[in-house]
């Protein structure tokens, strides 16, 4: 029962993983033919030749039906697409990096992508101005890389995460953050190629972070040591800009004014010529900084002339281009402003510039506030969405837990229903098997019973044959009969413990028998017997005694003893596992003559016989009035 139950469950299980491959082959086949081909598409190095042709891809990817299906590969599509755009500086960008957003934000696992649309996402901020949102996904992405949760991302990807959200960490006054994150890319640097950006950034925000933190020169000293050999080794390859910012930040903090200005003085000739090279708010108002600055520091040195030099280059530089000075920007040059008039012996002048720097300090002070509020309130809703998915994920796994629990009830529940099913079917085999030997046993025994019913009756018929020759005086043909009659006695006691008995030995049984009545009949009549040829006789197995009482009744019933001209033809014929018996008398000139009584018990004995040997089993009897009596036998028979 084991073995059948295992070959049942197995195919079960087979058909159901069949019938869902099928099902999900085709979508299987094209996933990965297109993951393979975005797979390609994101290592592809961008330059100003293939740009357009590798955005028109990416654009029919995100069009693409098996794309659609898949969140992850969908994410990942639109996340390209948004840093293509970026790239070119069109505002799709934020569409697509949205989409990407909303695509992977659900999902469990896929950090690396989560990661990269995080960046992407803080850098439009950025761009936007809004420095609490982008500091909220720049950190998210930091978090995933300092998780070491975004497998696959490559170094590159990884210190320019973390650079991003040290930089707006340093601009947001979260200044030991800046410093964890900066530190973090320490270690990442020296797998970057030889002239990458970050070598550089990495160390400058690093300068600057500790300068802010207000820490001694000597912590700062390392850094900028590394930067100067950075730069010595790959001249070509950094801004020397930023290595004069660093070291003028690193004299500021040794309290090294004539260092200082040196510096930027240097940075001021730099930021001049790109100036007058590329017209740029940024580029004038870094110069507008500078000038601000070295004023400054002209103050310091008591250097008024100087000092009103520099000061009367960002006044021009600020008449020039009015609106495109930062507000930050303008409070410096307020500042510097007023420490020249005050060098200048100018009170009023330098009181009335700082009054201008209160105002000015007090509306950029009103206006970051009311940006910060509506960036509070912004994080406050991401935060609270960022909660909700959470839970969503949170809920989304108990399902999912729930679902396996109930699919493992399920297919408990169906194999224990499938396994009672298969017991009920051994069960109800079994009773069949057993009833039916039962029956086969009921009916061998009704057979035995029958037969020795018919044994008596026989041997009644031989001793009134032996009693006829006895009171005729014929003793020879008395011992003779007597003779045959032991030999046949003997043969039905050794057939009689048999349930089957060959064909053959029925058959010699069945001819004593016949000459046993010819010798009683004083041969009254002939008989023939006609074998199947061609047949092995002794394989035919047939109950015993079967048909003995029909050629019997064929001799009392069918035969005319008074003419001695009677004939009996008993024909065998196979025919598959049915034996066909046919005996025909030649019939009585007087049949309307009663029969003799004792015909109705052998009669009714071998009827019975038929019956119990099922439905295969016939017997059919035709009479004619001038051609005697025809009985064709049905036998099923083993082999």
């Amino acid at each position: 029962m084991s073995a059948l139950n295992r070959i049942f469950v197995g195919l079960l299980l087979s058909l159901f993983f069949i019938a869902c491959s099928r099902k999900q082959k085709s979508f299987s086949t094209d996933r990965e033919t297109i993951a393979a081909q975005i797979k390609a598409l994101e290592d592809l190095k961008l330059n100003t030749t293939n740009g357009d042709s590798v955005k028109k891809i990416w654009l029919q990817l995100d069009r693409n039906s098996t794309v659609k299906k898949d969140t992850v590969l969908a994410a990942r599509v639109k996340y390209y697409l948004a840093r293509l755009y970026a790239m070119s500086g069109q505002d799709s960008a934020l569409f697509f990096v949205e989409q990407a957003l909303e695509l992977i934000e659900p999902t469990t696992g896929n950090a690396k992508y989560k990661a990269l649309i995080y960046n992407g996402i803080g850098n439009i901020r950025s761009i936007e101005a809004k420095q609490r949102e982008a500091g909220y996904y720049y950190n998210k992405a930091a978090t995933i890389v300092l998780s070491d949760t975004a497998a696959g991302l490559s170094t590159e990807a990884k210190s320019a995460i973390l650079l991003s959200a040290a930089q707006n960490n340093l601009g947001t006054f979260q200044y030991n953050l800046a410093e964890k994150m900066n530190r973090s890319v320490l270690p990442l640097i020296d797998s970057l190629p030889e002239g990458h950006v970050n070598r550089q950034r990495v160390l400058v925000q690093m300068i600057q972070t500790l300068n802010t933190l207000q820490r001694p020169a000597a912590d700062i000293a390392p850094y900028l040591h590394k930067l100067e050999e950075l730069h010595a080794k790959n001249p070509a390859k950094y801004n020397i800009s930023f290595l004069y910012d660093s070291k003028i930040q690193y004299y500021e903090t040794a309290k090294k004014p004539d260092s200082i200005l040196h510096y930027e003085l240097l940075k001021i000739a730099i930021d001049e010529r790109l100036h007058q090279e590329t017209a740029s708010s940024i580029l004038m108002n870094n110069l507008f900084v500078d000038y601000s600055n070295v004023a400054a520091i002209y103050v310091s040195l008591k250097n008024a002339a100087s000092a009103k030099r520099f000061i009367q280059k960002a006044s021009n530089l600020k008449a020039q281009f009015p609106k495109l000075i930062f507000a930050n920007n303008e409070i410096t040059f307020q500042h510097s402003l007023a420490a020249v008039y005050r060098l200048q012996g100018k009170d009023k002048a330098a009181i009335d510039a700082l009054n201008h720097l209160v105002q000015l300090q007090r509306s950029v002070y009103q206006s970051e506030n009311t940006q910060a509020i509506a960036e509070m309130n912004a994080l406050y809703q991401l935060q609270a969405k960022d909660q909700s998915i959470r839970i969503l994920n949170e809920n989304i796994k108990i399902n999912k837990l729930q679902l396996q629990q109930n699919r493992l009830w399920l297919i408990i529940s169906s194999l224990a229903v499938i396994l009672l099913i298969i017991v009920l079917f051994f069960l109800y085999y079994s009773f069949r098997q057993r009833r039916s030997r039962q029956e086969k046993e009921k009916v061998l025994l009704q057979q035995q019973l029958l037969r020795t019913q018919m044994e008596p009756h026989f041997i009644f018929n031989t001793l009134s044959a032996v009693q006829s020759f006895m009171r005729l005086d014929k003793k020879e043909n008395a011992i003779k009969y007597l003779n045959r009659f032991s030999r046949l006695l003997r043969s039905n006691l050794e057939l009689s413990r048999e349930n089957l008995v060959p064909l053959n030995e029925e058959l010699e049984t069945l001819e004593n028998y016949l000459i046993l009545q010819q010798m009683r009949f004083e041969d009254a009549f002939h008989y023939h017997i006609i074998q199947p040829e061609d047949q092995d006789l002794s394989a035919v197995m047939l109950p015993p005694m079967l048909i003995q009482p029909y050629v019997e009744n064929a001799i009392l019933h069918g035969i005319d003893f008074e003419t001695g001209n009677g004939n009996i033809d008993i024909q065998f014929e196979l025919s598959a596992d049915i034996l066909q018996v046919r005996i025909e008398d030649s019939g009585k000139a007087s049949p309307d003559l009663p029969e003799v009584s004792h015909r109705s018990l052998s009669g009714t004995i071998s009827r019975e016989r038929m019956q119990l040997l099922g439905k295969k089993a016939s017997v059919q009897i035709t009479k004619s009035p001038t051609a005697g009596t025809t009985v064709i036998l049905h036998i099923p028979v083993t082999y």
